[in-house]
C-alpha cells in the first residue's frame, strides 16, 4: 500500500485546481474540508500551512502547498498517470507552470481588484501589462494543442483552470483560442468528476 494522501481544501477556493489534479492522478486520497477564518486558522492546520490557506496536500510525511507546486509534485509522485513530460522534454512544462503562477496570477488578480499599473511603472511588475500576458497565452495555444506540447499535462490543469475561471468571471478576455481550449480540457472525465465532488460539498454545506 502506498503512503496516505490527504487533501486540505475548501470547495470555494483554488483547491478546485488540486481536486482536478488529484482526479487526473487517479490515486485514492482523503479530503479534509476547512472553513475560512475558523478551522483554516486553527493550530492543527497551521502546522500544515502556517499561511492558514488552502489548498495543501500531505503525502506520507511530505507537505506541499501552492497549487502549481502541488500539481508538479503529484505529477512526479505518480508518474504512471503521465501528467509530466519526460525530464528532458520539460522546458515548456516548467515555463508555463511558472508563468501562470507568476505573471498570469498577478495580472488577473490586479484586474479583478481594478488595480491599474501606470504605464511608466510596468517594469516593476512581473507581468508588465495584461495585454502582453493574454497575447503570450494566446500565441502558445495557437501553436500547440496543450501548454507542454502535444499531450495534456499538469501544466494544463494549472494554467487551464486559471484561464477557465478568468473567462468565466470576465478577468480574461473570451478570445476564441481560450474558449476552445477551455472547452477541450473541461470535457475530460477527471475534470467532470472534480467539479461534481466540489459542487456536492458546497451543496452539503462544505462538510467532508
Amino acid at each position: 500500500m502506498g503512503e496516505a494522501l490527504t487533501f486540505y481544501t475548501n470547495p470555494m477556493s483554488r483547491g478546485r485546481i488540486v481536486r482536478w489534479m488529484l482526479e487526473e492522478v487517479g490515486q485514492p486520497y482523503n479530503t479534509v474540508v476547512l472553513d475560512y477564518g475558523t478551522s483554516m486558522k486553527a493550530p492543527e492546520y497551521l502546522a500544515i500551512n502556517p499561511m492558514g490557506k488552502v489548498p495543501a496536500i500531505k503525502h506520507g510525511k511530505a507537505i506541499v502547498t501552492e497549487c502549481a507546486a502541488i500539481c508538479a509534485y503529484l505529477a512526479e509522485a505518480f508518474p504512471l498517470a503521465g501528467l509530466a513530460p519526460p525530464p528532458a522534454e520539460r522546458a515548456a512544462y516548467y515555463r508555463w507552470l511558472f508563468f501562470a503562477a507568476g505573471p498570469l496570477e498577478q495580472a488577473v488578480v490586479n484586474r479583478a481588484l481594478a488595480v491599474a499599473v501606470p504605464a511608466d511603472k510596468r517594469a516593476m511588475v512581473g507581468y508588465g501589462a495584461m495585454e502582453d500576458v493574454l497575447n503570450t497565452l494566446e500565441q502558445r495555444l495557437l501553436e500547440s494543442p496543450y501548454f507542454s506540447g502535444s499531450a495534456f499535462s499538469a501544466a494544463d490543469v494549472y494554467v487551464g483552470a486559471q484561464i477557465g475561471w478568468g473567462v468565466q468571471f470576465g478577468t480574461i478576455d473570451a478570445r476564441p483560442a481560450f474558449v476552445d481550449y477551455v472547452a477541450k480540457i473541461n470535457a475530460r472525465p477527471a475534470y467532470q468528476r472534480a467539479v461534481q465532488r466540489d459542487d456536492a460539498l458546497v451543496g452539503a454545506g462544505e462538510q467532508a
